[in-house]
């Protein structure tokens, strides 16, 4: 089992890989996402937390997924293009992943096995956000519904936490 989000990587919409060690003591916003979801427009504030918080250490990440609803049917290339246009996203944007199921990516499977949801630990919809604290292991689970710009007080204190 793994130990820490350190232990991990992924590849980034772009085919570059991202070796999770690179933000060791640093809180990561991660997030799956999609682009014909009714939570689509949390996009913005996604970007709104990575410009405010990014540079006091936060990695905001999406994580593009297909299984709820057919909801992102782009290839990687087609999704970074969307998010980029529709949104200014410049933060790291995955290649298309599940985060359910027998094909769940190691990544979802790491912080669903630390931050279960409400009866289970699957994923339910697209935009749920899990905030990795800087030790690489407590993640908190929000909903979808959980707006971005209402994770404020969690985030600085996870930055203070990293600065201290």
């Amino acid at each position: 089992m793994t130990e820490t989000i350190y232990d991990l990587s992924i590849t980034s919409s772009s085919g570059q890989p991202i070796d999770f060690e690179q933000f060791r003591g640093r809180p990561m916003l991660l997030v799956n996402t999609a682009s014909k979801c009714g939570f689509t427009n949390q996009y913005d504030g996604l970007q709104a937390l990575h410009e405010k918080y990014g540079p006091q250490g936060l990695v905001v990440i999406g994580f593009p997924c297909d299984q709820f609803a057919h909801q992102e049917p782009g290839d990687d290339e087609e999704i970074e293009q969307f998010c980029r246009l529709n949104f200014g996203v410049t933060f790291p944007l995955t290649t298309k992943i599940e985060v359910n199921g027998s094909g769940t990516h190691p990544v979802f499977s790491f912080l669903r096995s630390r931050a279960r949801g409400t009866l289970t630990s699957a994923v339910k919809w697209n935009f749920t956000k899990y905030l990795v604290a800087p030790d690489g292991v407590t993640v908190q689970r929000f909903r979808p519904q959980h707006a971005p710009a209402a994770l404020g007080e969690e985030i600085e204190a996870l930055l203070q936490q990293a600065a201290g």
